[in-house]
């Protein structure tokens, strides 16, 4: 310590060079959320690789929620599948009504490719919940079909599944974050 230096300074001294050597809480947290978010991330595609069939579908159904009015080279850039991976599943989805296209407007002459746009979340679990309750009640009602006498009996609907619209706004704002 010299003559102008008080203790206090001496010891301020001594904390910085210990702050130094650790990191700074600013820095651990930042690697955990990163990879908290990442985790995250895994566990939203693979809840939609359930709901979409395939992880590449639930891939591109989470990046046209981050990315609407995409190009099928845009999602596989962006994703990074293959083009003719990515151009097959959006032929698909498009086809099951889980994704939106339309053509780009272009102002000059040349192909106008689709862009592609998935279809809100909220919309995304009630066609799920309808498909869900359709064989949950065919198993409820197997016993009888599988009458012995020979009568059809009348089809009844014990399990009903709703998805409440005041989640709709919820759901979006989650996804689109």
């Amino acid at each position: 310590m010299s003559a102008e230096e008080t203790p206090e300074d001496a010891r301020t001294d001594e904390r910085t060079a210990e702050e130094d050597e650790q990191p700074t809480t600013r820095a651990r947290l930042g690697d955990g959320s990163g990879r908290a978010a990442t985790e995250f991330d895994q566990s939203v595609v693979d809840l939609l690789a359930w709901v979409l069939d395939t992880e590449t579908r639930a891939r591109i159904y989470v990046y046209l929620r981050q990315h609407p009015e995409s190009t099928s080279d845009e999602v596989a850039g962006g994703t990074g599948l293959y083009p003719s991976t990515v151009r097959e599943a959006l032929a698909e989805l498009h086809d099951e009504q889980r994704v939106t296209r339309q053509k780009r407007e272009s102002s000059g002459a040349g192909n106008n490719p689709y862009e592609y746009e998935a279809i809100p979340p909220s919309d995304l679990v009630r066609s799920v919940a309808g498909q869900v309750q359709s064989e949950l009640n065919t198993v409820f009602n197997l016993d009888s079909r599988l009458r012995a006498d020979g009568e059809e009996p009348p089809e009844s609907t014990p399990v009903t599944i709703t998805v409440d619209d005041d989640a709709d706004e919820n759901a979006d704002d989650a996804v689109d974050d």
